[in-house]
């Protein structure tokens, strides 16, 4: 669609500026037909524009050229919409505002290629985009203080019901020893009475062992590989669903995590065990833990049911939301999908900590002998 040759600048109610360009053999470019909006979009009279094309580009940021142009040559070569979105900034009014411009081609008898479309000013859009976007990143940034701060606490009272509880109880267990080897054979019922208590001291142990290790796994310290495999058996124990491990760089030393982002990628494979036990209705868990450059990933397949696109939408999925919010305070990302032969398999991508040249070494020779 062409647009009338008597159309230059009779339309001062049109919203953007309406315009005709032309990108001819030799490259040379023209601008036949602009209305009214040219003055202000661009700080330009049509006619201005008309007789020297090239102010238009060199209104045009630097960084944003290059993808003006693309997309220009790509519509050219395609007969395809002209879509781009960049910033131009207005030498008169000091002033940089972010443009949208939509252009349909088509070509002419001299072989020339000509666009007739629409330049609109997006910036007030662009502005919004970006405030949400950093309103985005702050919430982001303020989730991954709580989650450390709570991991934080978590360790606090951790070592202290370590510490503090289970010392005494131990203390506790040997001051009642040596009072029951005191106790006089013909007294059954004292001696019933110390066993109960010295019973009672053993399983409040075991709690204090127990909650301990729910605030913060001490297998943390050992590594990734190890907490994960200490929560894949509890896991077996406790729900009698199989898990298999599945780590091939296990003993290369190289799957280096730094403390929070260990604790936080060990929340999340607590949180897809407790999705799977309470939804899934699954009898296997396959758990992967691998290295891929830079990256490390895990994945957690089960072969249950399978989620469903409803079950992400549902506004008390506190669970899936809470493992995306954890792996992107990560830097990392999170990804649903169904599994191979049924299921859900879950997979979270984080870089890794720097290498060092033995490690680096370590792991091309591995790759080297792979192949």
């Amino acid at each position: 669609m062409s647009l009338p040759s008597s159309f230059h600048t009779e339309h001062p109610s049109t919203s953007g500026l309406v315009y005709q360009f032309v990108l001819h053999p030799d490259g040379a470019i023209g601008f036949p037909s602009l209305n009214d909006g040219c003055s202000a979009l661009l700080g330009l009279a049509p006619g201005e524009l008309r007789d020297d094309p090239s102010l238009f580009e060199g209104l045009i940021l630097p960084e944003d050229r290059r993808a003006y142009h693309e997309a220009m040559q790509m519509s050219a070569a395609a007969l395809a919409a002209w879509n781009w979105e960049g910033r131009i900034r207005i030498p008169a009014w000091n002033d940089v505002k972010w443009i949208n411009l939509r252009a349909t081609p088509h070509t002419r008898e001299d072989g020339a290629v000509q666009w007739d479309g629409i330049m609109t000013n997006i910036t007030a859009s662009k502005q919004e985009q970006e405030e949400s976007h950093r309103s985005r990143e702050r919430l982001a940034e303020l989730t991954a203080h709580i989650e450390q701060a709570k991991e934080d606490e978590r360790t606090r009272i951790a070592r202290e019901i370590h510490d503090d509880l289970g010392g005494n109880l131990t203390a506790i267990k040997m001051a009642l020893a040596m009072l029951s080897a005191r106790l006089p054979a013909d007294q059954p019922d004292l001696i019933d009475k110390a066993n109960y208590v010295d019973d009672l001291v053993d399983r409040t142990i075991e709690a204090v062992h127990r909650i301990s290790l729910d605030l913060r796994p001490s297998t943390l310290d050992l590594g990734i590989v190890a907490a994960l495999e200490w929560q894949a058996r509890e896991f077996e124990k406790q729900m009698g669903i199989a898990v298999v491990m599945r780590c091939p760089h296990r003993d290369d030393g190289d799957l280096e995590l730094e403390p929070d982002h260990a604790s936080a990628l060990f929340r999340i494979f607590q949180e897809a065990l407790t999705n799977i036990a309470k939804h899934a209705d699954a009898t296997r868990v396959t758990v992967s833990l691998r290295r891929q450059r830079k990256l490390l990933t895990l994945s957690i397949c089960d072969n249950g049911r399978g989620i469903q696109p409803a079950d992400r939408l549902k506004p008390q999925s506190f669970g899936l939301r809470g493992m995306s919010e954890r792996a992107s305070a990560l830097g990392g990302t999170l990804a649903l999908s169904s599994a191979p032969g049924g299921g859900t398999m879950v997979t979270i991508k984080t870089r890794l900590a720097p290498r060092t040249s033995t490690q680096q070494a370590a792991t091309d020779r591995a790759a080297q002998e792979e192949e």
